[in-house]
Parts: C-alpha cells; structure tokens; sequence
C-alpha cells in the first residue's frame, strides 16, 4: 500500500533497539545530539534564559480575554436583519459601531 504508515516493526525490535540505545524518535534524536552553544555573535540566535521564557509566558497569559477595567456586558438582542447587514457592511467593529449608534441616540432621547 504506498503511503502506509504502517510498519512491520515488533514490539520485540522496538524494545531491542531501544535496550541497544537506538530510537527512531525526534526527541530521542534531539537528546543524542550536543545542546544548542551560542556563539556570542548574533543576539537574534541567542537561546531565551528560564526567566525570559517566564516572562514571555506570563505577558502572553495577561493579554487574553476582556481588557481589565471594561464595563462591557455580554447580552442577546435580537435586530432587524437589514440593520446587522448595514452595520456588518462596515467590516471588522461593527459592534462598537452599533454601540456608539445608541449611546449617540441616548444623547437626544429618553431610554424610557
């Protein structure tokens, strides 16, 4: 079958092969190989210290989800479909579009 990925390796191989020191896996192959050495040349190829990569990680978690200090709600509100439509035409920000249309329609009318 061309392009199988099947193979006709025994459990009895794998294990043989891998008491020898042999592996036929990606992690074992990157292991067996000398650790990355920066040369001190090029600070685009330096290696991230533990801190940094930490560093990274934690400004990486703190930008997900809603901006601390919104006072946005999430609600359903059902509109009239040529209104979405008009609205959506505008591309990306419609909603914020929509809402300054209310908030600028709550200038000059009572919400009542």
């Amino acid at each position: 079958m061309t392009g199988s990925k099947t193979t006709s390796t025994t459990l009895a191989d794998m294990q043989a092969a891998r008491a020898r020191g042999e592996s036929q896996t990606d992690i074992a192959k990157l292991r067996a190989n000398a650790p990355f050495v920066w040369d001190g040349q090029n600070e685009d190829e330096r290696p991230l210290t533990r801190e940094e990569m930490q560093v990274g990680i934690e400004a990486y978690r703190k930008r997900r989800g809603r901006p601390a200090g919104s006072d946005k709600e999430s609600t359903t509100i059902r509109l009239d479909r040529d209104i979405l439509a008009a609205f959506r035409a505008g591309g990306p920000g419609w909603q914020t579009r929509l809402n300054a249309a209310l908030r600028d329609w709550l200038k000059t009318h009572s919400p009542v």
